[in-house]
This record gives C-alpha cells, sequence and structure tokens, in this order.
C-alpha cells in the first residue's frame, strides 16, 4: 500500500496551486485511465487533485458555428447536447459510443485528450475539426497538441480547460471499436469545411492520432466513398496487437474513411 491524498479543487488556480506543492501529484476528472492504472500499480501520485466540480471548465457553448466544450464536459453531456449536434453532429455520434453508459457519465472530453490514449476518440475529432486547446496557460492547435502516443505537449502543472473550433458543414465518425472495451481499432473523423476536407485516425497508427492527408486530398477533388479506392495507409506506421495486425488496421482505416463519408 502507499499513501495518496485527495484534494477536491474548486478553481482552476486552486488547482494549480495543489500541484505545485505535491512531489508527484496527478490531475483527474472523470478517473476512467488514472485509477484504473493506480489499482494496477503502474502510477503511485502522492497527491489527486480532483478537477471534476470546478464549474469553470463544464459546459457547452454554440455561437453560429463557434463551439467551446469545457474540459470538465462528460462525454455523456456531449452526447446529448442538441445545440451541439445542430451543428456538430458527428462529434455528439462520436461520444454516445465511447465505453458505456458508466464510461459516458463519468468521464470528460478534457481528460480524455490530455490522456491521449492511441486509441481514444476524440484526438481523431480534434484533428478533422482544427481545433483549439485551451490550457490555463495557453492555446495550442490540436495538431501541435498530439505529439505522440500517450504524450501531448501539456507541462507538467498545465490544466486543459477548454477546446474550441468552428463547426464544418458537413462531418461524421465511423469506428471499428474493439467487443470487449470498446476502444477503436480505427476510428476516423471526416469533417468537410470551407477550408477543404480534413481526415483525422485514431486507433491505429504507432504514434497515436493523424491526419490522412492522402485522403484529404482525394475528398477535396471528388467528395465520395469511391475516392478513396485506389487510397491505402503504409501497414509499417500502424499499430499491431492480439486484436489485429498492422495490415487489417491498414485496412480498418481506408473502410471507415468510406463508413464516414457515406454517413454524411
Amino acid at each position: 500500500m502507499y499513501e495518496t491524498h485527495y484534494h477536491r479543487a474548486g478553481s482552476v488556480d486552486e488547482a494549480a496551486k495543489l500541484m505545485g506543492e505535491a512531489e508527484s501529484g496527478k490531475y483527474v476528472a472523470g478517473g476512467q485511465t488514472l485509477i484504473p492504472t493506480m489499482k494496477q500499480r503502474l502510477a503511485a501520485p502522492d497527491s489527486l487533485i480532483d478537477l471534476r466540480h470546478i464549474a469553470d471548465m463544464k459546459g457547452i457553448s454554440v455561437s453560429g458555428k463557434d463551439v467551446r466544450i469545457g474540459a470538465g464536459t462528460t462525454h455523456a453531456e456531449v452526447a446529448g447536447s442538441s445545440d451541439l449536434a445542430s451543428v456538430c453532429p458527428g462529434i455528439c455520434s462520436l461520444a454516445g459510443h465511447i465505453g458505456d453508459p458508466h464510461v459516458r457519465h463519468m468521464g470528460t472530453i478534457g481528460g480524455s485528450i490530455s490522456n491521449n490514449d492511441p486509441a481514444a476518440d476524440y484526438p481523431a475529432a480534434m484533428l478533422a475539426l482544427n481545433a483549439t486547446i485551451h490550457t490555463n496557460k495557453r492555446e495550442i492547435a490540436a495538431e501541435e497538441f498530439f505529439v505522440g502516443m500517450f504524450e501531448t505537449a501539456l507541462e507538467e502543472d498545465e490544466i486543459v480547460t477548454a477546446v474550441s473550433f468552428t463547426a464544418p458543414d458537413k462531418c461524421a465518425y465511423s469506428k471499428f471499436p474493439n467487443p470487449a472495451s470498446r476502444y477503436a481499432m480505427a476510428g476516423v473523423f471526416v469533417a468537410k469545411g470551407g477550408d477543404g476536407v480534413r481526415v483525422g485516425v485514431t486507433g491505429a497508427g504507432m504514434d497515436g492520432a493523424f491526419r490522412w492527408s492522402e485522403a484529404e486530398a482525394a475528398l477535396g477533388s471528388d467528395f465520395s466513398a469511391g475516392a478513396l479506392d485506389g487510397l491505402s495507409v503504409d501497414a509499417g506506421d500502424m499499430l499491431e496487437d492480439l486484436h489485429g495486425s498492422a495490415e487489417y488496421r491498414a485496412n480498418l482505416v481506408k473502410v471507415m474513411a468510406k463508413r464516414a463519408v457515406a454517413a454524411i
């Protein structure tokens, strides 16, 4: 056993102060990743700083096509927002298929992108939506935020407070879930807007979520599922594990991309 101190922060500033005072602290929101990790003794922080009750980190704001989602907003709240669904139904659908009801009512968008699990759903959406990640210190473009598998541009004491983006004209997300965990073995978010087409991929890449530029170019010329027929993803860049080979995941990326386009 080891000793862990629990702190319930009432504000972002208080949370940052508590982290500064901790020897090996960890922020926790829904705890869907950190708590199981602690149970397996893969993490042993001396302090847990709970962000879940910080009001400024909650809620969804939609003004025209401008969207802002607080980092403490749960997957269930994203999935059930009618305002968000009216401008960006793809992200609502994505959130509604994360895990099971318990996970969706506990897990948060901020926790998901901060952890940057290679099979998490939100990173693909953030890349495809050209989102901005807001922290207590700065604003970071999604493409600069996701550095690699389980890696982000966050500093040790930095807190994701919100994400924002301009809703595209059309978007959709399609994933092939692991039947047990429901994590994406391959998930593809396609967004079409005034600045062209963006395609974000998760669950398959060795370095985590990435943009599929060849698909973006093809769909920019012909926005149809058939436009992807002649494309392929390099299996050498794909994950391989007991759930599927690299070649299998490479094929899944193409299939999921075609399904996402067909769903728009």
